[in-house]
């Protein structure tokens, strides 16, 4: 497919047209051309949009679909669709499925469904059997089918022993390892955070504690073990100080925040509407000051959606019984990009996670394959129901104001605009 962008402005600060208004040429899936002005070719779709914005493709390493197991809340088609319609080109799927993607069948299960998408799919295999926590995966072989990480998405690993095996195991084959930020000994049977705001309200909390004694733990091990860790949605203050004076130590550990926990804080809970209820659960507004702050100075690598849709049953009935989750693509730019930066957004959708997943590097300019995100940074919306794309509207960002918008993506020589 041959397309033409008009006068946009290129933000990739390892391009020479970084902050630079260009017109990009791309035939057959390559940039051809990057010149101030290019005549349009014959055949040649021309996209022509005001105040567009051209990064390296999104990609978020946290995004939930259902499929297989879980289809009423989405399929894999169409959660690629949503993905890019929302500016990203790749994502890393978690095993939060029925069944869980706990051997190589499963991985190659969730390629197989992904073939012919503009969005690339990268499995997140189980760590264990059947996400219990006792007994590791077959992790090599799910490496070698295709997974690019290993987690039991959204739960804590118990089995310190365990976790110390996984990471001395997976050095054999670069594996990377994820650990969920949960002590479930002191957060298990808690919802929301623990704070004035929630206490007043009756209900079961997960103190910040739960989540930093176990980033305490995982990083003594790291350093004991060696190996590559990836601490996955991160939400308070102590965690950023914890990963921070790691990363100085020389630790290779790298760790992400969730778009919501970003933008939003456990205020939100006195509504008593279960689209704010997510895992973990959302904080302070200090906590937020300094995740944001994690971001900007490049202690937190990357910023995900932690898309995970669920289905209307499950989700809108009284808060103590609803599933915990949100869904974060539609509005993961929208949200956050303005609050962190427009360039400190773009290095942890794009440099930080294709180096720490071992994708391969990516930089616009002139022959290089064509793996773009179309954004607006300026456009104000109202996000309403009628602009969710995914199957489930399980969204804590309903009539929320945003700044920001996603238009769409060029990847894998197809345009999804």
């Amino acid at each position: 497919m041959d397309v033409l962008l008009r006068s946009a402005r290129i933000i990739d600060e390892n391009s020479k047209y970084h902050q630079q208004t260009r017109d990009i040429l791309i035939e057959k899936g390559v940039i051809k051309v990057i010149r101030k002005k290019i005549e349009l070719p014959p055949k040649c779709k021309e996209i022509k949009i005001n105040n567009l914005h051209v990064s390296n493709g999104w990609f978020d390493t946290s995004v939930s679909f259902g499929e297989p197991g879980f289809e009423e809340r989405d399929t894999i088609e169409n959660g690629l669709r949503t993905a890019a319609l929302s500016g990203v080109t790749k994502v890393a799927v978690n095993p939060n499925t029925n069944p869980v993607i706990d051997n190589k069948s499963q991985v190659e299960f969730l390629i197989q469904k992904s073939a012919g998408s503009a969005v690339a799919l990268f499995p997140i295999a189980n760590l264990t059997q059947g996400a219990q926590g006792k007994e590791l995966a077959e992790l090599y072989d799910m490496k070698n089918s295709g997974a690019v990480a290993f987690s039991d998405y959204s739960r804590g690993i118990e089995n310190a022993n365990l976790l110390k095996i996984a990471l001395l195991y997976a050095q054999n084959f670069d594996g990377l390892i994820m650990s969920f930020p949960q002590d479930d000994s002191i957060g298990s049977h808690g919802f929301v955070n623990e704070s004035p705001a929630t206490t007043k309200l009756g209900l079961n909390a997960v103190p910040n504690l739960s989540e930093e004694l176990q980033i305490v733990r995982d990083l003594y091990l790291l350093e004991y073990t060696g190996g590559k860790l990836h601490i996955p949605t991160i939400t308070t203050a102590g965690a950023v100080k914890l990963i921070r004076e790691a990363k100085k130590k020389g630790l290779d550990v790298s760790c992400s925040v969730s778009a919501h926990h970003l933008s939003l804080t456990d205020e939100e809970i006195a509504s008593f509407d279960s689209n704010f209820k997510v895992n973990p659960p959302l904080r302070t507004s200090k906590d937020v000051k300094a995740l944001i702050k994690g971001v900007q100075d490049g202690t937190i690598d990357m910023i995900v959606s932690d898309h995970n849709p669920i289905d209307i049953e499950n989700k809108k009935v009284e808060f103590e019984n609803g599933l915990s989750g949100t869904i974060g693509l539609e509005t993961l730019f929208g949200s956050v990009s303005n609050l962190v930066g427009i360039e400190s957004f773009v290095k942890c959708m794009t440099t930080n996670p294709q180096k720490r997943f071992g994708l391969p590097p990516s930089v616009i300019e002139e022959n290089a394959c064509a793996d773009l995100t179309l954004f607006d940074p300026d456009r104000e919306y109202v996000f309403e129901e009628e602009m969710i794309r995914s199957k489930s509207h399980n969204s804590a960002f309903l009539g929320k104001s945003l700044k920001g918008q996603a238009l769409g993506i060029f990847a894998r020589n197809q345009l999804v605009i």
